[in-house]
């Protein structure tokens, strides 16, 4: 590429965004492209929940762990782990000490670090290995060695977390970092394994005359503001705006078979779509 001097006598490399503002709309619209390279297109990208699966122990999460095992022969197969309540513990104690939303999320993100670890140990026989955000770009080569790689869902926000609207709770945590994670490989859709079949009216833990909905898209379901979801409201954000995730299934982690079905294109629970 050349240089070229501009009207000001600035220089540039000259490129397609030469002198541009990268504010300007109309340079933003013309970056917009029909498809986007997807490096992991049939990668199976699985949440487990930190508080609706980690959290109950033993006779919850072995049992899902089983079906990932089962089904790694068929699917190349990323975990990502929630925080749970003990994310729920250290945030109360930050909010009581005043401190700002950053430090919120720096401290959800150590906490699915330590739930990313423990699955990893527990599936160590079948090859688990726990992996950070910079060792994405090995995850073909720990796939390619039949392992089952684990990582903490949490993005990595850390310190520079955007401000929430409401409050000082981390808007971007481990739904969100699970779907970012999916768009970044290419993957079409991600699932979500929870407590409950899916979404509901209301939450059926409080009021049991919810009603289920089993599929609804991403831009009705925030139409609805809905007073509790089981997912991040960013999350369906970042739905609405994703090239790659088409997609996100919630599965009940409790019903046996549940995942599996997922992992087969079916839909168990409720699906979120673009």
């Amino acid at each position: 590429m050349a240089l070229k001097r501009d009207a000001s006598g600035r220089l540039h490399i000259e490129s397609p965004l030469m002198g541009e503002s990268l504010m300007r709309k109309g340079l933003l619209a013309d970056t917009e492209i029909d498809t986007v390279f997807q490096p992991l297109p049939d990668l199976k990208v699985i949440k487990i929940g930190g508080q609706s699966v980690m959290d109950r122990g033993r006779e919850m999460l072995l049992p899902v762990l089983d079906e990932v095992i089962a089904a790694r022969e068929k699917y190349p197969i990323l975990l990502m782990a929630g925080g749970g309540t003990r994310s729920r513990h250290a945030y109360a104690i930050a909010l009581d000490l005043g401190m700002p939303t950053g430090i919120l999320a720096k401290l959800g993100e150590s906490i699915s670090e330590q739930n990313a670890l423990m699955i990893a140990l527990l599936l160590a026989p079948y090859g688990g290995i726990k992996i950070g955000h910079d060792d994405l770009v090995k995850l073909p080569s720990h796939l390619a060695l039949g392992a089952i790689p684990v990582m903490h869902a949490m993005p990595p926000y850390g310190l520079w977390e955007t401000p929430p609207e409401i409050g000082r709770i981390p808007p971007h945590r481990t739904d969100a970092g699970t779907i970012l994670t999916a768009e970044v490989l290419g993957t079409t859709r991600c699932i979500m394994v929870k407590d409950e079949k899916g979404l509901y009216t209301d939450d059926p833990k409080r009021n049991p005359n919810a009603d289920f909905i089993p599929e609804i898209s991403a831009h009705e379901l925030l139409g609805r503001d809905l007073p509790d979801l089981p997912v991040e409201r960013a999350l369906l954000n970042i739905l609405i705006h994703a090239q790659s995730v088409k997609e996100v299934l919630i599965v009940n982690g409790k019903e046996k078979g549940a995942l599996t079905a997922a992992l087969n294109g079916e839909n168990p629970g409720t699906r979120i779509y673009k």
